[in-house]
């Protein structure tokens, strides 16, 4: 089965005021879409189409050399849009807690010194911006 467009696991307007219905909607259907239709076409005849986009990532170098570079912009694209749209939500809350929590505690000493450094991180990025 080839990569699918997954549909999103809330509305477009569930993530107001934070981000609007109109980029949810665009990020969704046009890019995330387009993404996954480039994707597909870079892997027709590769033998690689039935499989996840997370195997295509994590085996990329076995794909024809060709066809890398497409499977790779393309193929990120699927898997960044993917996780993107599963760790936000509408009932998300304002800090970690947990296991989570603990990790960035020990790593940064604290929250708002971990989101400092994320916010930097994605601010100097090139490209998009996305940092995780």
């Amino acid at each position: 089965m080839p990569i699918i467009l997954p549909d999103l696991p809330y509305s477009y307007d569930a993530l107001e005021p934070f981000i609007d219905a109109r980029t949810v909607e665009v990020h969704h259907a046009k890019h995330h879409r387009a993404y996954v239709e480039k994707t597909n076409a870079a892997l027709q005849g590769t033998g690689w189409e039935e499989k996840s986009i997370e195997d295509i990532i994590a085996h990329l170098d076995q794909l024809p050399e060709e066809k890398r570079m497409a499977v790779r912009n393309n193929g990120g694209g699927v898997l960044n849009h993917n996780i993107y749209w599963t760790i936000m939500g509408p009932a998300g809350a304002p800090e970690p807690s947990g296991e989570l929590k603990k990790a960035i505690d020990s790593t940064f000493g604290d929250f708002a010194t971990f989101r400092s450094q994320f916010t930097q991180a994605a601010l100097t990025q090139f490209g998009s911006g996305w940092a995780w």
